[in-house]
């Protein structure tokens, strides 16, 4: 068989899939005990420090958005035959993101996607919107685009034979609508509101001895083969770029205009680079990487929870680096991926332009002025804030080659270029772009700030006749404190940060 990837979008059923693996003989099945106890990695909710989960869900509706990226590569990079199978809560339907990942997966015809509802009816506090309304999921799955099945999803059989009817399909994605009841077959509980997430008590022994009274067959082959449909080899540690950067000591280019022919640099040395964005590559310039590899560039359209969902599934078993880019100030929309992406150890390169105030005209909306704070508040995340197009080209390259989320925040104006193209650039380590033997006060810019800096020190020496050191920090996170420190000492303990 293949190698399928099955995530569990309504993370609180952990417990029934840890219960499964260790049926298999993944763990002895006495340490399912351990559940949510302080040193067990058997917690409420999945997460990747178990080596059976690929993705940590909990926060609902963000399952499918992964398992579409995953699927996306499986199709169309690896061309392999596994599948991509996703379960969610019909409570968790609610969310936006979920009918964004549906939608993209239709458009896209992941027919290596399983999309799995547990319609139960009962969300944590109260019924859900739709209760039983099978015919409601079943229209709205078809509208999006879906080979839609309603089941009973208390009937093995039933739910078997549907899911080999679902791999017959070659031109659309899959849905199997399971209509079930919470508590089925628990005396006094089942389809009983308030016993969200709750330990059964003293009701335990009476139901725990009625289900075995149900059980027919009482020995099971629980051994999982390995999967004969083997994957291709992927070496991502080629990646770097083709060439230095062609930027000249002067030229005046914007450093969102640099991001596209740095990808394009990149996915000459690496064929698993991709780029995707939220129907903004005409001003992220990531359409420039589209007119080089459009086989390597997926429309993500303006939906970004799905475009940065899509990406962490694309980052899943380390398949691909993928970049996806939009407005900085949009990423907030997304914040939630972001921050789940940080529990699943995911490895993707978010780039947003149109930073700051500096964009002057397009007004307020598209200010991103958060956004800084906002990836550096993720843990274990990378900062990058490249201030001309040289740095701008080995920030890309320098996030290709780092696992893990990674920020770059790009600018709309030009920028005079300020280093060679033959600089070194490393992770954490600050530029110092102007320094005398008499400098009064430390300055410190990035981006557009970096250059106002640069013309404030030429200002200062050419009318007052006063000397100031200016840094370029390159990375927000982690800072340069070695340096900023060491500098500041050099000019009288005197700092002033331009923001």
């Amino acid at each position: 068989g293949s190698n399928d990837r099955f995530i569990l979008s309504k993370g609180h059923a952990a417990p029934i899939l840890y219960a499964a693996w260790a049926r298999t003989g993944l763990f002895p099945i006495e340490d399912v005990m351990n559940l949510r106890k302080l040193d067990s990695d058997l917690e409420g909710h999945p997460t990747p420090r178990l080596n059976f989960i690929d993705v940590a869900t909990g926060s609902l509706g963000q399952g499918l958005s992964i398992a579409a990226g995953m699927a996306y590569v499986g199709k169309y990079i690896d061309k392999s035959s596994y599948r991509v199978y996703c379960l969610m809560g019909d409570g968790e339907s609610a969310e936006g993101s979920v009918w964004e990942a549906l939608s993209f997966s239709s458009v896209y015809k992941l027919n290596n996607l399983v999309a799995i509802f547990d319609v139960n009816r009962l969300g944590q506090s109260d019924p859900t919107p739709f209760g039983h309304q099978m015919d409601v999921y079943l229209n709205r799955l078809k509208a999006f685009g879906f080979d839609a099945h309603v089941v009973d999803g208390h009937n093995v059989q039933e739910i078997v034979e549907t899911f080999d009817k679902c791999m017959a399909i070659t031109d659309k994605p899959q849905a199997i609508i399971a209509k079930t009841f919470k508590g089925k077959d628990f005396e006094g509980i089942e389809d009983k509101e308030g016993w969200h997430g709750k330990p059964l008590g003293d009701k335990a022994e009476q139901v725990i001895q009625a289900l075995r009274q149900k059980i027919s067959t009482k020995k099971y082959d629980f051994t999982i083969k390995p999967p004969s449909d083997v994957c291709p080899v992927v070496n991502l540690k080629s990646v770097k770029l083709s060439e230095p950067p062609k930027y000249k000591i002067g030229d005046n280019v914007s450093t969102r205009q640099a991001y596209g022919p740095a990808l394009v640099s990149l996915g000459k040395t690496c064929p698993r680079v991709l780029v995707m964005d939220g129907d903004t590559k005409n001003s992220t310039f990531s359409e420039v990487y589209k007119k080089a590899f459009p086989d390597k560039y997926i429309e993500c359209y303006i939906a970004e929870q799905n475009l940065v969902g899509v990406a962490i599934g694309m980052g899943c078993r380390q398949r691909t680096i993928p970049f996806c880019s939009t407005f900085a100030s949009f990423f907030s929309r997304a914040f939630d991926q972001i921050r789940m992406g940080a529990i699943s150890q995911a490895n993707i390169k978010c780039v947003g332009s149109h930073c700051g105030v500096s964009i002057g005209e397009d007004g307020p909306s598209q200010m991103a002025l958060e956004d800084i704070s906002m990836f550096r508040s993720i843990p274990s995340s990378t900062v990058f804030y490249p201030s001309d197009g040289v740095s701008m080209e080995r920030a890309v390259e320098l996030s290709a080659q780092n696992n893990g989320i990674v920020f770059i925040r790009a600018s709309r104006p030009n920028f005079a270029v300020i280093y060679q193209s033959t600089e070194d650039f490393a992770v954490g380590k600050a530029k110092v772009v102007l320094k005398s033997d008499s400098d009064k006060v430390l300055l410190i810019g990035a981006g557009v700030t970096l250059h106002e800096a640069l013309k404030a020190a030429q200002e200062l020496k050419a009318k007052h006749k006063i000397n100031v050191r200016v840094i370029d920090p390159f990375t927000i996170k982690p800072i340069d404190k070695e340096t900023i420190i060491s500098n500041a000492k050099q000019c009288g303990d005197k700092v002033i940060t331009i923001e």
